[in-house]
């Protein structure tokens, strides 16, 4: 028998505003207002807007409003008793609706509202045009109701790993090395995913970008498809200038039926899970791999009942394609697998609207169960370095128990207990390269490339490489993971530096 506190998806909505010169362009807090208002008229009920009493925001990135659930709930006219602005992170939408769906199960709340926008094209394009903007001043917003984390150390960003540009590449290095392959097979590997994000984006009417480009356009050097980070090209990376927003409704069965929703709207959460990998990915035992994104999965799959082979889709986080594959192998994907791993386009197609993107993958599995095309589809949320995830099982039917979110306090410390010692600040001797990032400028060259390093004595460390650009360019065609080099402090830049590779 179907419990009455069941959470269900009853309402979506998504936008995407294309920059027109002439145009009123719509702010962020406004994009969400209007999807907002969306996601309540699609779940065709009676008397929604007024018994909504949570709201959820996720962190608004690009543009500051000194209180965004406020300003929010007062544009719609209510005052909900939860009003909620989310810390930074790509796993936040998930989160969110793990955490409202967990207090309705309750009986805290009722209805909930979680909504995220951003509009950093036309926020961009006006800035370099001398557009003016009739948009909200901005403010320092408000503290965050979560802990705003960074997921980077001091030690990490004296090597310019705060950039998520630089720092992936590392993880993808060490994934190549671990699965050995050579660079021009990992290369058509991520030509191959990439392809099929590409082909779903050009038949998403709210992605961004809806070229279909081939493998071969993704994994070719090309004036439009410059190196970012070797071996990372522009059309391998999350493409953050984008106008985006989305909103979802929730509520319970009970609810549902209450106010006359129809059934047909309805979406099930069959089980969902948020549990973080050892905080900062260099101190992690093996960079390849993520055992939270494993655990959480086969917690959610338990809960569920439903087995593997029994999910239809997956929409996998795709902010680098090292994402992807960690992801994956952590939830036991074949490299072969037919099923979708993306329903939007990704984040480098679809557009990777900063911390909003996964809301629009939500909106999208609802859209697809809705319309009987999926019965089961998983969605995996990440967060900083492969560090942050959220996991919700999505299904047609309604689970077989109560809908409950799992208190992973206790494997949460046994992850966090993995982490390795701190790297080591002043490094000298013999080491051997763990992965590498090779920075490239605008003009297409290498002029930087930074290592982390495995010491003789098994402590680890971040290095830069005294090499000239035709040295760097050896390393983007030959493998340096498993090389080993000679390390030294330079005391007057306070930086570890490779003199030599053997």
């Amino acid at each position: 028998m179907l419990h009455p506190k069941t959470p269900i998806i009853v309402g979506i909505s998504q936008f995407v505003q294309r920059f027109q010169t002439g145009i009123d362009l719509l702010e962020p807090i406004k994009m969400a207002e209007k999807c907002i208002r969306e996601a309540i008229d699609d779940a065709k009920g009676e008397n929604i807007l007024n018994h909504i009493d949570a709201m959820y925001v996720v962190n608004i990135f690009g543009y500051q409003y000194e209180d965004a659930p406020k300003t929010l709930s007062e544009n719609l006219h209510i005052n909900p008793k939860i009003k909620f602005y989310s810390a930074y992170g790509g796993n936040t939408p998930q989160y969110l609706v793990n955490k409202a769906a967990d207090l309705l199960t309750k009986g805290n709340i009722n209805f909930a509202i979680i909504t995220g926008a951003e509009a950093n094209y036309s926020l961009g394009k006006a800035l370099k045009n001398n557009i003016k903007l009739n948009w909200t001043p901005q403010k320092s917003p408000r503290a965050t109701d979560d802990e705003n984390k960074m997921g980077t150390s001091i030690l990490e960003n004296d090597y310019e790993l705060f950039l998520l540009s630089t720092a992936y590449p590392i993880i993808e290095t060490a994934l190549r090395a671990e699965n050995k392959n050579n660079i021009d097979t990992q290369q058509k590997i991520i030509g191959q995913i990439y392809e099929k994000f590409a082909k779903t984006a050009a038949q998403n009417p709210f992605a961004w970008t809806q070229t279909p480009y081939t493998k071969e356009e993704i994994q070719t050097i090309a004036d439009e498809n410059r190196t970012i980070a070797f071996p990372y090209l522009k059309r391998m990376c999350a493409n953050n200038q984008t106008d985006h927003s989305a909103a979802l409704l929730l509520t319970t069965v009970e609810n549902a039926q209450k106010h006359n929703i129809p059934q047909e709207k309805w979406v099930f959460l069959s089980a969902a899970a948020d549990l973080n990998d050892a905080w900062f990915f260099t101190q992690r035992k093996n960079i390849a791999e993520s055992i939270a994104i494993k655990k959480a999965t086969e917690i959610c799959l338990k809960h569920a009942e439903i087995p593997l082979k029994n999910i239809d889709a997956f929409d996998l986080y795709s902010c680098f394609p090292a994402a992807v594959q960690v992801a994956q192998k952590s939830i036991g994907l074949s490299l072969d697998d037919k099923r979708p791993l993306s329903l939007t386009g990704g984040l480098s197609f679809f557009g990777g609207p900063w911390n909003n993107y996964s809301m629009h993958a939500i909106a999208t599995t609802i859209e697809k169960i809705r319309n009987n095309i999926f019965k089961n589809v998983l969605i995996n949320g990440l967060g900083w370095y492969i560090t942050k995830h959220s996991i919700g099982i999505y299904s047609k039917f309604p689970p077989k128990g109560i809908f409950e979110l799992p208190n992973l306090d206790d494997l949460q410390k046994e992850i966090d207990a993995e982490m390795l010692p701190d790297l080591v600040k002043e490094a000298n001797g013999k080491a051997t390269i763990i992965g590498y990032s090779i920075l490239f400028d605008f003009k297409n060259q290498p002029n930087k490339t930074i290592f982390l390093l495995e010491l003789e004595n098994k402590l680890r460390a971040l290095s830069y490489w005294q090499a000239s650009s035709e040295e760097m360019k050896y390393g983007m065609e030959n493998e340096l993971v498993g090389k080993k080099v000679e390390v030294f402090f330079d005391v007057s830049k306070k930086r570890n530096f490779v003199s030599q590779i053997f």
